[in-house]
Parts: C-alpha cells; sequence; structure tokens
C-alpha cells in the first residue's frame, strides 16, 4: 500500500488534468485554476510522462481524451468528489465533545437522556466512551469522565459531586412475592445473590465468608439479571431510581453510603471550548434530573 502511494502522480498535476478533460482546454482550464496555460499544459505534460500514457491528443482546435484518458478522467473526478464530499462532511460536522463514563453510568443514567441533551444542544455531538478503565485526558482525546472516585484531587483537575454512593438491595416484585419489605439478613441469605465487581454483599451481610451467587464484571449486567428475576442485586440508587419508580424493581434492603462517590472530572483548560463547558453543564443540572435527593452541583 505505501509504495502505491508514493507512486502517485502529484495532486496538482490530476487536478490540471480533470479541469482540463472536463473543459477540453487548456484556456478554459487555466481559467478555472486562477494559473496560467502554459502552466496547465506543463502539469499534464508532466502526469502523461509520469504515467508513460497518452491521456489528449491536441489538435489545432482544442484537446481531445485518448480512450485510456477518457476511463481515467472518470475515475479521477469520482476521485475528487470524494475528497469534496469528505470536506463538506468535515466542516459541517456538529462540535464533538468526547465523555467517559463507566458502563453502569452509560447504560442506566447517561443514555436514557441523550434525547435531552440533543434537544438542548443540537449543536454538539457527544462521544461516548464506556469503560471501568481509567481515562487519560489528553492520550484518549476525553473531554468529560464520570468516575467513582474520592479527593483529593490532582491540581490539574476539576471536579464536582454528582451524587453519592448510596447503595440499596433491589430485586424483581416477582421474586419477593409478598414478602414485608425491607427484608431481614436471613430472608437476604435464602434468596439467590448477584455479585459485580464492586463485591459490597461480604460487608453488607458482615460474612468473611465466599457468598454463592452469579458473578458479573459490571453493576449493569448484575441489574439487569435482578430485573430477569434471577436475583438480588446490590446497586447505587441512582442506578435503579427509573427501575423503582416504574416497579420494574423493589427495594428490599439499604445498604447505606459506602466507599468512594461518583464525580464529574475534567482537565482545567483557560478557557475550555464552549461545547464542553455546555455538556459539563448539562451533566451536573440534567444528567439527574430524576433523582431530586441527590446534589446537583
Amino acid at each position: 500500500m505505501s509504495s502505491s502511494r508514493r507512486s502517485l502522480p502529484s495532486l496538482n498535476a490530476l487536478r490540471a488534468f480533470e479541469v482540463s478533460g472536463r473543459r477540453l482546454s487548456f484556456r478554459a482550464a487555466a481559467q478555472e485554476l486562477g494559473v496560467t496555460q502554459g502552466a496547465v499544459a506543463q502539469q499534464v505534460r508532466a502526469l502523461e510522462e509520469h504515467l508513460g500514457v497518452v491521456l489528449f491528443q491536441r489538435r489545432p482546435r482544442g484537446l481531445h481524451l485518448t480512450g485510456r484518458g477518457a476511463a481515467y478522467l472518470a475515475d479521477v473526478t469520482r476521485a475528487f468528489d470524494t475528497l469534496s464530499e469528505a470536506t463538506g462532511r468535515l466542516l459541517t460536522r456538529p462540535d464533538t465533545v468526547t465523555i467517559s463514563v463507566t458502563p453502569t453510568v452509560a447504560a442506566k443514567l447517561l443514555i436514557p437522556r441523550l434525547g435531552d441533551l440533543q434537544t438542548l444542544l443540537p449543536d454538539v455531538e457527544l462521544r461516548t466512551v464506556a469503560t471501568e478503565a481509567l481515562s487519560d485526558f489528553e492520550r484518549d482525546q476525553v473531554d468529560i469522565a464520570v468516575r467513582l472516585t474520592r479527593p483529593p484531587f490532582a491540581a490539574d483537575l476539576e471536579a464536582q459531586l454528582l451524587f453519592r454512593q448510596d447503595v440499596v438491595a433491589v430485586a424483581s416484585p416477582g421474586l419477593v412475592g409478598n414478602a414485608v419489605l425491607p427484608l431481614s439478613m436471613e430472608q437476604l441469605h435464602a434468596l439467590p445473590l448477584l455479585h459485580d465487581a464492586q463485591n459490597h454483599w461480604a460487608a453488607f451481610l458482615k460474612t468473611p465468608r465466599k457468598l454463592p451467587g452469579a458473578v458479573f464484571n459490571q453493576t449493569t449486567l448484575a441489574l439487569d439479571a435482578a430485573l430477569a428475576g434471577q436475583g438480588v442485586a446490590l446497586a447505587c440508587k441512582a442506578f435503579v431510581a427509573r427501575d423503582l419508580a416504574a416497579g420494574r424493581l423493589v427495594q428490599v434492603a439499604h445498604a447505606g453510603t459506602v466507599g468512594a462517590d461518583f464525580y464529574l472530572l475534567r482537565k482545567r483548560s483557560t478557557p475550555a471550548r464552549k461545547s464542553v463547558e455546555a455538556v459539563w453543564d448539562w451533566c451536573l443540572h440534567r444528567l439527574l434530573i430524576d433523582l431530586p435527593d441527590a446534589p446537583l452541583i
């Protein structure tokens, strides 16, 4: 691939050929390109020498494409049209803001609210990177991140608390039936437990032993299993607020505030791009719009 690219003719020569072939006149091509007729003729001659192919028949009344020249012109014109369309798309593309979030934040908080973001900020294209790994703002070209963390933060980072990690145990209504809520520790032990990477069950049930139950590497997967009636999951209340309000899940116990909290983070820059500032403000005021008890910084 690299050797074939190095053998390509110059862009100026191809442009001179394309315009000359379209206008069938070096003079008309020179007027369109804003150069001299001699310069156009020289570029086309250099192209023919580079390719080893005669592209035009020069006649007193103008140019005539050879058979190979006509076929080449069709391909070159198509290539210039593609470049023109790509440039147009680039120049009209909305301003892109990249946000890095955990898969659970993406699935439970961000994605359900993207319609609101698009309505409020129609000129901003949000690129979401869902990953548990820590993002490097510079290397990964991330503008904003939502992470489970705690102070202190690096001096070059701006951080705002989104919500505390208030953990609750949830299950489908069908799994608990007519049991009186909240469930006791004994009742929880009797139900299938769903585990995620946070692994809060042992601390909540105050047991050092390994607890049985399905294990998932992401909280959102454990919550999907809970919605399917496969067991009881522990999760931050912010992630299940919609399902609790809709009756798809019921809160069977309250584990309390644990560990780190969820923060909105970005690199300090002067001045910040207007689009990044707009998405930052939207996250602070709209991301948890359905959680009136959550702090909105």
